[in-house]
């Protein structure tokens, strides 16, 4: 009798502990759903008093909101692919070859991790905008690969590495592998777990971001989902509250099902990199 009632006092906490996370998005989705003078009402009301469909039609109407998904989606998923090729080749540099000023070379990688995105925004306009790149995919797909998060694949990926027996390796070479076969088929391997947590972190990075398309993008076809977000205003600058939460509420979809699609190898990834 005391073990059922310590689960149901286990289970009434973590309902508690619950409900500041699934509130917003239970009154996102209401929002969406609200006639446009309801949104704001006084007392505010958690179920809408009337359904209305307008709110989500007019997001596709309002500007090309299926293609700047298609935007968030293609540059978020080359992104994280870069990023985890990236973090594995240099990864493995830094954790088994050995060259002149590699601990050098690494510190300054990791220097990188010590600036603001903000402080090289202005000097990466400028690059960009000479190589007539500005107002293009380019920087988004560039800059987050070579910048803070690519660093910090690199870093994790190194001591993952180094984490690795080098006898594996060692047997590898005796049996006539050179470093790109013992690359692919035994740290690729081993590295998986980790790839995949240095992929969700890029993939989300990239999907988030909102300075750096504010600051490289100008049209609104090549707006990402957090760009289009904001331009859902009215002749005013304010925003357009129903229609802007319905935006929200579909701009979600695609992480969802993403997440309900590799939901396990996604817990493996993170369940596994805490794993020695």
């Amino acid at each position: 009798m005391s073990r059922t009632l310590a689960r149901v006092a286990l289970y009434a906490f973590l309902v508690a502990l619950s409900v500041p996370l699934v509130f917003p998005f239970l009154w996102m989705i209401s929002s969406a759903l609200k006639l446009p003078g309801d949104v704001l009402a006084s007392p505010p009301q958690l179920i809408p008093r009337a359904i209305t469909w307008d709110n989500i039609r007019a997001v596709f109407t309002f500007q090309p909101f299926g293609r700047q998904i298609y935007n968030s989606l293609y540059i978020a998923t080359l992104v994280a692919l870069f990023t985890c090729a990236l973090s594995l080749l240099s990864g493995y540099a830094f954790a088994r070859l050995r060259f002149p000023g590699r601990n050098v070379i690494f510190f300054v990688f990791l220097s990188a991790l010590m600036l603001p995105v903000e402080v090289t925004l202005i000097p990466n306009f400028t690059l960009m905008k000479h190589l007539g790149l500005a107002d293009t995919h380019v920087p988004l797909l560039t800059l987050p690969v070579f910048g803070a998060t690519g660093v910090t694949g690199i870093f994790l990926m190194r001591q993952f590495i180094q984490s690795v027996p080098v006898e594996l390796e060692e047997a590898a070479m005796i049996d006539g592998m050179g470093r790109p076969r013992i690359l692919l088929h035994v740290v690729l391997p081993l590295a998986r777990p980790m790839l995949g947590t240095i992929g969700i972190i890029a993939f989300l990075y990239s999907w988030n971001s909102f300075l750096e398309p504010l600051v490289f993008v100008n049209r609104s076809e090549l707006f990402t989902v957090p760009l289009a977000l904001t331009a859902f205003t009215d002749t005013s600058g304010n925003p357009i509250w129903g229609v802007q939460m319905a935006a929200t509420a579909i701009s979600t979809v695609p992480l969802l099902i993403a997440y309900l699609v590799a939901r396990r190898q996604i817990t493996e990834s993170l369940a596994q990199t805490g794993i020695k």
